[in-house]
């Protein structure tokens, strides 16, 4: 799938079936931290285990897409091991990070940047790392639960990368994501799936994507990356004008449903990178941006206030 060409190439590539893939689509970098767990197992497991997870990410084919190598989708998995339950159960801190690029320039903007605190799962050196679409809970929900959670955040991934690209381009990723809610594992210790686990959850980040009431969080995806970001070489002011757009959309969602996961979770890992792009507008612009921002980015308000002066 050609993700940085132009908008016609894109569809005319999204549009075509019964292509061969060339690559996969994901290029992840792995890693596991294993320093705060006391244990007197072999630390060399913990080294199998991002291996194995590595393979996993990059080399399963998530789509029936094809993607050139250059194309796959840059980002990354920290799996933090916070302590250990009972033998070989271990409790982590998940953070994910995604980035896409910007059309003619080589930078990377933001995508993703979650940090999934409900991680618990079984792992022995050299089990099998293996993850069924139709299975997912699979035969030991504890040992099941890695792989379902790091393929909903792929799927996740997947999807809003779509997304910025073409309008509800991500719909068929999120109903993967999706189906790993309805059919996640459960079992003792296992949280992150369920309405009631919290505010901030798998669940929820699914529900808000899958949901038509939220339908201009699609748009606002698009509207921030493929008709802002992307112009930016062509068109600062353009650029501007579009993000100002998606926050408007994204403004209308949060008055209609407040606390929404969606709308920080857009957020996260993106103020720098719109403070760079308003700090050369007119005050006018500087203005509107920075009151829709300090509503809807209230944990970086005060940069917002004081940045976009």
């Amino acid at each position: 799938m050609a993700r940085i060409f132009t908008l016609t190439t894109l569809w005319l590539l999204l549009l075509c079936t019964g292509r061969h893939a060339q690559a996969q689509e994901i290029n992840a970098r792995v890693t596991v931290l294993y320093n705060q767990v006391a244990t007197t197992v072999d630390r060399k497991v913990f080294q199998t285990l991002q291996t194995s997870l590595t393979s996993f990410v990059n080399k399963r084919k998530w789509t029936s897409d094809a993607f050139e190598a250059g194309e796959r989708i840059e980002c990354s998995f920290l799996i933090n091991l916070t302590g250990i339950k009972e033998p070989n159960v271990y409790q982590a801190a998940l953070t994910v990070q995604a980035a896409r690029p910007v059309y003619n320039t080589s930078y990377l903007s933001p995508l993703v940047n979650f940090q999934d605190n409900d991680l618990v799962f079984r792992y022995v050196e050299f089990q099998p790392v293996e993850f069924n679409d139709n299975r997912v809970s699979g035969n030991e929900p504890l040992a099941a639960n890695l792989t379902a959670v790091l393929a909903f955040y792929v799927y996740t991934i997947l999807a809003l990368d779509y997304d910025s690209f073409a309008p509800r381009g991500g719909d068929p990723n999120f109903q993967k994501a999706l189906n790993i809610v309805n059919g996640a594992p459960d079992g003792r210790g296992i949280s992150g799936w369920k309405p009631f686990d919290g505010l901030r959850n798998r669940y929820w980040l699914s529900e808000n994507f899958v949901n038509n009431r939220y339908a201009l969080l699609h748009d606002a995806w698009y509207t921030y990356y493929r008709l802002g970001m992307d112009k930016m070489y062509e068109n600062e002011k353009e650029t501007r004008e579009q993000m100002i757009n998606a926050f408007n959309m994204l403004n209308t969602v949060n008055e209609a449903t407040p606390n929404l996961m969606a709308i920080p979770f857009f957020f996260q890992g993106k103020s720098d990178e719109i403070v760079r792009v308003f700090r050369k507008a007119d005050p006018g612009e500087k203005r509107r941006a920075a009151e829709l921002l300090q509503k809807l980015d209230i944990t970086n308000a005060a940069k917002y206030k004081q940045e976009l002066k």
